[in-house]
């Protein structure tokens, strides 16, 4: 993992990888907690995302689900399966589309897509709530910074050969 790239010494490399890897073991660890926090309240972290990703637009198809969630449409449809059989989501058909439903929260749905939510935001502000509000702004300008080349990146990756860069599906 010593291979140089163009304009970084091996230095440079080192703190590249560095501040990189202690972004990926914070994402992790973020992720552990969290899940930890959800299962608590009795749900995993793909059922809080889609719950609390349908407080914000019900009646959406599982189709546009899945664009949210950054996921496969059969991703969504065996996770709204297994919400709908513990009475968190209904199916409901839409008008001229025989093949697409509108998933929809139940009250039930609702009532524990806002105590995940609840959870979330504790968790959230007993974390990055903490940092001064400078350090946040500066925090999310560099997020933002670094997700637009990580866009940059995926959108040379994936497109053919001699295509327009644009955008990819990293939110």
């Amino acid at each position: 993992m010593t291979k140089s790239t163009p304009g970084c010494d091996a230095e440079e490399m080192r703190d590249l990888m560095r501040v990189w890897f202690r972004m990926l073991r914070l994402n992790a660890t973020i992720g552990a907690a969290l899940g930890q926090r959800l299962r608590e309240v009795g749900l995993s972290i793909p059922q809080f995302d889609c719950l609390s990703t349908l407080t914000e637009q019900d009646g959406v198809t599982q189709q546009q689900l899945a664009e949210r969630l950054y996921v496969t449409k059969g991703n969504v449809s065996g996770l709204v399966n297994r919400l709908a059989e513990q009475g968190l989501v209904k199916r409901s058909p839409i008008a001229g589309d025989k093949r697409s439903y509108a998933v929809s929260l139940t009250p039930k749905g609702r009532a524990l897509a806002e105590k995940g939510m609840a959870t979330h935001q504790a968790y959230v502000t007993a974390t990055l709530g903490r940092m001064p509000a400078g350090e946040r702004d500066l925090f999310g300008d560099l997020l933002v910074r670094l997700r637009e080349r990580v866009r940059e990146e995926d959108a040379g990756l994936t497109k053919p050969a001699g295509a327009a860069a644009g955008a990819s599906a990293i939110a």
